[in-house]
């Protein structure tokens, strides 16, 4: 055997107890002792037991037992003074005089003289104390050394005439007592840990919220683990972790702080990063390594720190930590039983950020259902494009390029010439096409409620503001916002809507905390936002931004050719809404309305359809006396009431312009071209019936000698025609 440093010299020193046979009120005494210690079941009873029980039997002052903490991986000085008192010190150093019996496993008495020379820790300790002597004696079970129990004396010879047997004696009968209460304190704490564990598995089955899960997981474990401050970080957006602390103190479960901080730097982001383990004996351990957790453990005051990653299926969700303000708190902490509190955990709170996510979602498509049920309820423009011309072909190979792509898209255009319908066309063509189109009139809204509307805006952010309001760009996360009238902003909205396609994130009124988005913007002004940057009404920077792709929607006196088509589409669409019979426009009609300049487009158009159809009392529609085709700016619109405009001849065509004189060029028959096809749908509709009360004679209202004459001249007689019988 290899030889201890700190084994006395037995033949330099005579402090072993004397060797003889036990005196009768000896014997008597240890009965009484073996009596006494089979009562107590927990060490702090046990141990004042132990006092009294030796007190007129062994000549000591002080009583020290040395036992295994609850782990069994680390021994402890428990000082008992008197018979009432016990409280736990250090753990046991290696030059002790207890450290030596229990690798031994053989009692020592030793003066304080010795025990400078072979003991120091023993010798600090005397000192202390203002002993003189002491007798250690080990505590051995069957096959292994449950700890030592030392009895200190003032006398420097105190137990020189003890019998050796008596000690002896004495050491078996409180390590009996010490095993079997050892053993019960190992059944009491399963039995806790496994109420526990109850516990955190019924806490999942009942608190799907967040706040209720956490409180009750700090009160189930606040017995159990040695913790001031118990908490659960979890990832968020930003490299960020959010912190819910919580103090498990109280009956009753405290509502929980979250808190933002940066993942870089901490203990839990390397716990969740690598799914291990992480146990820190003091924060100046984590300073090099995770600065913000020192600095944050440092301001709480907290020296130990135990994290737990939180493992459900192949996820790591987070990761469940303690502190506590004692050094080493954590260092014997049994890992299989906090293993399984953190599996339930990790369940708990998979099910509880599903339970969320579902309800995000619900509150989501709630609140899409709410704007998709107004959008219902406004009156559109159209619900198709309609048109054949060159132009409106130019415009749509635009927007089949620049549709699947993720970029900005800008149109451009006249008022009522169908923007929001281009819009529209590019979402439906687009990736995004599953989620919603959420649209807003920048110039509808005050200036003062924009930023509340595009943003959102939290609680109590302005007066009237008494609940939490999402804004359209949440609403549009995942696919498009369509922003008419972009010119109209504010600037100050102006700069936020930079920062929001720039970073794509912004900050609800009335709060700091950032969200982030997935939002495609598609914009739409009638204005020269070039000349409104140039007067300071538009910032410049915005306008490049937006300015990424743009789309020029040609204005109706542009696409004269498509007029025909948008009048039938519109007619067919009144007569259902209006349940008339209206089959056909009358060819004076028709020349009237490509006559027209329609300065407000085709939302101009529609709304003098619409007037038409609303006084139409036979199956032809017909304009009404007061409308007069005028070139635009010379004229007041059709819609103005005849009452306030002087009765006029019918004026000239007007010269259309260059790109209509192009289209002409080419085909020199542009406008009988129209006609053919305007006659065409007609007789289509009719079965080619001529005359009679439903032959399209009637519908064009014209002869049908005349009609049968046009229809040679244009070459529409591939068919018989009939009469109807």
């Amino acid at each position: 055997m290899a030889h201890d440093p700190f084994l006395p010299d037995v033949d330099r020193h005579t402090s072993c107890a004397v060797d003889r046979e036990l005196a009768p009120d000896e014997l008597a005494a240890l009965l009484g002792i073996s009596q006494a210690l089979v009562k107590h079941r927990d060490r702090a009873s046990l141990f004042a037991a132990i006092a009294a029980a030796v007190d007129g039997v062994l000549p000591a002052d002080r009583l020290v037992v040395v036992v295994p903490d609850a782990q069994g991986t680390e021994f402890h000085v428990y000082a008992v003074h008197g018979a009432t008192k016990l409280s736990a010190g250090e753990l046991v150093p290696d030059d002790s005089a207890a450290a030596w019996v229990m690798r031994h496993r053989q009692a020592r008495v030793v003066s304080r003289e010795q025990a400078r020379e072979h003991f120091p820790a023993t010798h600090r300790r005397l000192l202390e104390e203002e002993m003189q002597s002491v007798a250690v004696l080990p505590l051995l079970a069957v096959d292994h050394c449950l700890g030592a129990i030392g009895f200190m004396a003032r006398a420097a010879d105190a137990f020189t005439r003890c019998p050796q047997r008596l000690l002896d004696e004495i050491a078996r009968s409180v390590a009996v007592a010490l095993d079997a209460c050892l053993a019960y304190e190992q059944l009491r704490r399963l039995d806790q840990e496994r109420k526990a564990l109850l516990a955190v598995n019924a806490a999942v089955g009942r608190h799907l919220e967040r706040d209720e899960l956490f409180g009750a997981m700090a009160v189930c474990l606040r017995d159990l683990v040695p913790t001031e401050r118990f908490g659960i970080e979890l990832p968020i957006e930003g490299e960020q972790l959010q912190g819910h602390l919580l103090t498990p103190h109280g009956a009753r479960a405290e509502p929980t702080r979250p808190t933002v901080l940066p993942a870089a730097g901490t203990a839990c982001n390397w716990v969740i990063q690598n799914r291990q383990w992480m146990v820190a004996g003091s924060r100046a351990e984590l300073r090099e390594r995770f600065p913000i957790t020192f600095e944050v453990m440092r301001e709480q005051e907290m020296e130990s720190l135990c994290a737990v990653p939180l493992i459900s299926g192949e996820r790591c969700r987070g990761a469940l930590f303690f502190m506590a303000t004692r050094r080493g708190a954590y260092g014997s902490l049994r890992r299989d039983f906090l293993e399984q509190v953190a599996g339930a955990v990790a369940v708990a709170l998979d099910d509880c950020l599903a339970h969320e996510e579902v309800r995000r979602l619900r509150d989501r498509l709630a609140a899409e259902n709410v704007y998709l049920q107004e959008e219902i309820l406004q009156d559109h423009n159209f619900g198709e494009i309609v048109g054949r011309c060159a132009e409106l072909r130019q415009m749509l190979s635009r927007v089949e390029i620049v549709a699947p792509t993720g970029s900005t898209v800008l149109i451009l255009g006249e008022t009522g010439t169908g923007k929001e319908l281009v819009a529209r066309a590019i979402h439906d063509r687009s990736p995004r096409r599953d989620r919603p189109l959420v649209k807003m009139n920048c110039s509808a809204i005050s200036a003062g409620l924009v930023e509340s509307e595009l943003f959102g805006h939290v609680k109590g952010a302005f007066t009237g503001a008494l609940a939490a309001r999402r804004g359209r760009f949440e609403l549009a996360d995942g696919g498009t916002i369509f922003l008419d009238e972009i010119g109209e902003l504010p600037l100050e909205a102006q700069a936020k809507l930079l920062r929001v396609l720039q970073e794509q994130e912004f900050e609800p009124v009335g709060s700091s905390q950032p969200r982030r988005v997935d939002v495609r913007v598609i914009a739409a002004t009638n204005r020269d936002l070039e000349q409104a940057v140039a007067e300071g009404r538009f910032r410049a920077d915005l306008f490049f931004r937006v300015n990424v792709f743009p789309v020029r929607v040609p204005a109706l006196r542009e696409r004269r050719d498509d007029i025909p088509l948008l009048v039938h589409f519109f007619v067919e669409r009144f007569a259902r809404s209006m349940g008339k019979r209206v089959g056909g426009v009358s060819h004076q009609t028709m020349e009237q309305l490509i006559a027209y300049d329609w300065p407000g487009n085709v939302r101009e158009l529609q709304n003098v359809v619409e007037r038409a159809m609303v006084l139409a009392q036979g199956p032809v529609l017909e304009l009404a006396p007061d409308f007069v085709g005028r070139p635009a700016g010379q004229a007041p619109s059709p819609l103005e009431p005849p009452s306030t405009r002087a009765p006029a001849a019918p004026t000239p065509l007007p010269h259309p312009p260059a790109s209509v004189a192009a289209s002409a060029a080419a085909t020199p028959t542009g406008l009988d071209e129209v006609r053919r096809q305007h006659m065409l749908g007609i007789l289509e509709r009719c079965d080619w019936v001529i005359e009679g009360p439903r032959g399209a004679a009637r519908l064009l209202g014209m002869q049908p000698s005349t009609l049968r004459s046009r229809l040679k001249k244009l070459g529409l007689q591939q068919r018989p025609f009939r009469t109807a019988q």
